[in-house]
Parts: structure tokens; C-alpha cells; sequence
């Protein structure tokens, strides 16, 4: 399957581990491998240098729900590139599980699930339905770390 090739066939490429900002403290593993399953932990957009990814900020308010895709996507290859420094190589996925987005809305902002599609869509799109089907959760919340305007966390089974 190489789901590396196809990501780069994509234009796509997977970032860098966080460079936290000043003052941060990221006392957690970012991904918790346990017999079969990887637990990852809730991951911003990040440019490929590991840095933040802005636009940063509230969507319906400072940021627009098409950046919020974008950074959403970008959240994404986040989520990739950790399970793949975990497990050594994606081709090793047996099932996307669960893929939770938190987004930071603005009051009122209720197009939620339509700011995580493009995560499920990529998933989808690289693994295939039977690997890349999810359960999936996109809910608003008033604040993020950080003015994050994307999060999300994920469970992965893996082949052993």
C-alpha cells in the first residue's frame, strides 16, 4: 500500500516534531503504543519545521472554517508523522479507530463536523475505506492551548 509514497504523491509531507513554544511544557507522550492499539495525543497543525501553524484563533471569529480545514489537514499530518515515528512505518496500520476533532469556535459557529471532513477525507484517501473508516467526533469548544483553532487525538490498531 506505501502509504508514504502516497503522500508525497499528494505534495504532502509530514512535519517535524513540536517545537514547543517558550514557557510550553509537553510532560506527555504525543503517541502511547499498548499491544495493538496507538493512542495519540491531541496535535495542532504544524508546519514541516515543527513549528505552530497559524492562522491561530477562534473560527467564525478571527479565522475563516475554510482555514480551519486547511489547519485541520495540517493537524492531520501531525497525527501521521508521530504514529509514524511510533510504529517505524504507517504501512503498519490495520484501522483508523476513533478520530476526535476539537475546534475553537466563536459563539454561535456550528459548522463543526464541515471543519474536520478534510482530516477524515485525507485518512480516507490514504488508507482506503476498509483501514481509514472511523468513528468520529467534531466538536466546538470556547478556547484551545495555545489558540489552536484545530485538535485532534486519534486511536490507531496496528499490526503487531
Amino acid at each position: 500500500m506505501n502509504i508514504e509514497q502516497r503522500l508525497e504523491s499528494m505534495g504532502l509531507e509530514l512535519p517535524a516534531p513540536l517545537q514547543a513554544p517558550t514557557g510550553v511544557s509537553v510532560p506527555f507522550a504525543w503517541a502511547r503504543q499498548y499491544g495493538d492499539r496507538v493512542y495519540l495525543s491531541g496535535h495542532g497543525p504544524l508546519a514541516t519545521d515543527g513549528t505552530l501553524l497559524g492562522p491561530m484563533g477562534r473560527v467564525g471569529a478571527e479565522i475563516s472554517a475554510e482555514q480551519a480545514c486547511i489547519a485541520a489537514k495540517a493537524a492531520t499530518l501531525a497525527l501521521l508523522a508521530s504514529l509514524r515515528r511510533t510504529i517505524g512505518d504507517l504501512d503498519r496500520v490495520a484501522a483508523w479507530l476513533t478520530l476526535s476533532g476539537m475546534i475553537n469556535v466563536a459563539p454561535g459557529f456550528t459548522q463543526t463536523t464541515g471543519v474536520i471532513n478534510p482530516s477524515s477525507e485525507l485518512l480516507l484517501e490514504l488508507f482506503g475505506s476498509e483501514i481509514g473508516t472511523h468513528a468520529r467526533t467534531a466538536i466546538g469548544m470556547a478556547q484551545l492551548p495555545m489558540d489552536l483553532p484545530v485538535v485532534l487525538a486519534a486511536e490507531v490498531a496496528i499490526r503487531t
